[in-house]
């Protein structure tokens, strides 16, 4: 987005039932009716479609009709929404830091192996700063993967990645922070990117987690997943 159409799709959710439905479609991970995003805000679906249609022009949903469930019934197929592949950031005034992650990215590629172990070690290093921060803070004591596994969830929401739960003993990390850079250079970045988790892990004392790669088009390439632990260790 260009920095006039970032400020207004910021705009557009200024306006606790548009952020509420736009958090809701991000969260659902499938295309979202109108009558459910009206559902999950409590509006009429009349309003619901307005604001919906509103933040489609803004860039930050993308609309289409389909049947839901694959299932088609009789009458109009129902239009549905689903999150638009936009990164909007906004800076006033405008600071442009990703031209120079991409120069560093570049000379790390360049400069061979040695450059690639050096920024993996900062950013395990990095991360286990992190993960210690939030230790000191919560000091939660011994961690069972469960219990671990949730402050995870609150803390790397707040980094970024979008964690979801699908099972208990599994933190799945729906969005990449990092993903521009990825797509470019998927091996450095993503080694970057476990080692950062992995310190996290380390730093917060997380022993009964570990971080995984488990690359999936549109996600983050790192899993977290429980270890398996004695019965009494929770």
């Amino acid at each position: 987005m260009t920095s006039a159409s970032a400020i207004g799709a910021v705009a557009v959710l200024d306006d606790e039932s548009r952020r509420g439905m736009y958090w809701f479609i991000r969260r659902a991970r499938r295309p979202v009716t109108r009558d459910e995003a009206a559902a999950e805000v409590g509006i009429s679906r009349k309003l619901a479609a307005f604001h919906l249609d509103k933040l489609v022009d803004a860039g930050l949903l993308r609309a289409r009709y389909e049947a839901v469930g694959g299932v088609r019934r009789v009458g109009r197929t129902p239009k549905v929404y689903e999150p638009a592949e936009t990164d909007v950031r906004v800076s006033i005034p405008e600071r442009r830091y990703e031209i120079l992650a991409e120069i560093l990215m570049a000379a790390v590629l360049a400069a061979g192996d040695d450059a690639r172990a050096s920024a993996v070690l900062e950013a395990a290093r990095r991360g286990a700063e992190l993960g210690g921060a939030e230790r000191d803070r919560r000091k939660p004591g011994r961690l069972g993967p469960e219990r671990a596994l949730t402050l995870l969830q609150a803390l790397l929401a707040d980094q970024g990645f979008e964690p979801g739960r699908p099972e208990p003993a599994c933190l799945r990390l729906h969005n990449c922070p990092f993903h521009p850079l990825a797509a470019s250079a998927p091996e450095l970045v993503c080694g970057l990117n476990h080692a950062y988790l992995s310190g996290i892990l380390d730093g917060l004392g997380a022993d009964t987690v570990e971080a995984v790669l488990v690359p999936r088009p549109g996600e983050c390439c790192v899993e977290l997943r429980g270890r398996r632990i004695d019965a009494d260790a929770e």
